[in-house]
């Protein structure tokens, strides 16, 4: 018995939308289109898109407030239960229910169940609003549809990068409260990337930090890089402690906060141990007229000091000790 040959279905945007395309473009679509209530319309079960973000979701409907809806949704009709079922058009038909609208300009399109899902899955992939977990699902599901075809040719039918596409599908081994914050916008895909690779516990205390703190996607990815390395070599166990600790490290928010930096540097310089840090922080290495400047920088500070401040006079000490511990290694 031989094998059944798999069936070579290639895809791309403009294949699918050519012709029967129901995408509408615009206000020159109004003639084709009729004016449905919006009680006889209903968006589609299978639709791979499940998360509206409510911000932009008011923001259209403002719009359409004030300026009506410019580009009609598309809908196949139900006889069976004599409703229309969106096909395209989901946030507009949510958008003109908030705007309190009872009727929306739709165009109707009879179009195959299969080919359906695939232009649906389709076009959220390539939306640039969708967030990360839903287009990767989308991307599974379209893979679903292409008979399981190698991820290079789902990558080439949706016009992305192979090493784009891992990413996406990268989002959905994260852990359910990153995914919820993803969905939500409180986290980016492009910040969650930090988050991968870690432990549990690791993965957790970085996420919550990153949600608390708004960090920026390469200050998460540096927190991430260093966590294995410092946590190892540092006597905490605890890793909302060592996250929040890195993060002082290489963001000090405060004067406070930098004082406390630079002590924690000067005891590491101290204890010979400063050198996973100076990685960490991108620190150059010291040469004769760096280290000159600097030190004439600090000399000119000190001639104009009357009386030192505790925080000022704990960070001096700090100095004072590492330099002795210097010294005396060069004695």
């Amino acid at each position: 018995m031989t094998d059944k040959p798999r069936r070579n279905r290639r895809f791309s945007v403009d294949d699918l939308f050519t012709d029967t395309r129901p995408q509408a473009t615009g206000v020159s679509d109004l003639a084709e289109a009729k004016v449905i209530e919006l009680v006889r319309i209903e968006p589609d079960p299978e639709q791979p898109r499940r998360h509206f973000d409510a911000d932009r979701l008011m923001e259209l409907a403002d719009a359409i407030k004030a300026e009506g809806v410019l580009q009609p949704i598309v809908v196949r009709y139900d006889a069976d239960r004599d409703i229309y079922v969106i096909v395209h058009g989901e946030r507009r038909f949510r958008a003109s229910k908030l705007a309190g609208k009872a009727e929306i300009p739709a165009i109707i399109r009879d179009v195959p169940a299969q080919r359906r899902l695939v232009q649906q899955l389709m076009e959220n992939i390539v939306r640039d609003d969708l967030n990360a977990i839903d287009r990767a699902a989308a991307l599974r599901a379209l893979r679903e549809q292409m008979d399981d075809a190698p991820w290079e040719e789902v990558a080439a039918a949706v016009g992305i990068k192979r090493s784009r596409l891992f990413q996406l599908l990268g989002t959905e081994k994260l852990p359910e409260a990153a995914q919820e914050d993803i969905q939500s916008g409180k986290l980016s895909e492009k910040q969650s990337r930090a988050l991968q690779g870690l432990p549990a516990a690791q993965q957790e205390a970085l996420r919550a930090l990153m949600v608390e703190r708004g960090i920026q996607a390469a200050t998460a990815m540096k927190i991430a890089q260093a966590l294995k390395t410092y946590s190892e070599s540092h006597s905490h166990t605890d890793a909302q402690e060592d996250v929040q600790r890195l993060y002082e490290l290489l963001e000090p928010a405060d004067l406070a906060a930098l004082s406390s930096q630079t002590r924690t540097l000067l005891q590491a310089v101290q204890a010979r141990q400063a050198s996973e840090l100076a990685k960490l922080l991108s620190v150059p290495r010291v040469d004769d007229q760096r280290l000159t400047k600097e030190v004439s920088a600090l000399a000119k500070s000190l001639t104009r000091t009357e009386t030192l401040s505790s925080d000022s006079r704990e960070t001096l000490i700090a100095l004072r000790d590492a330099l002795d511990a210097i010294l005396q290694d060069e004695d």
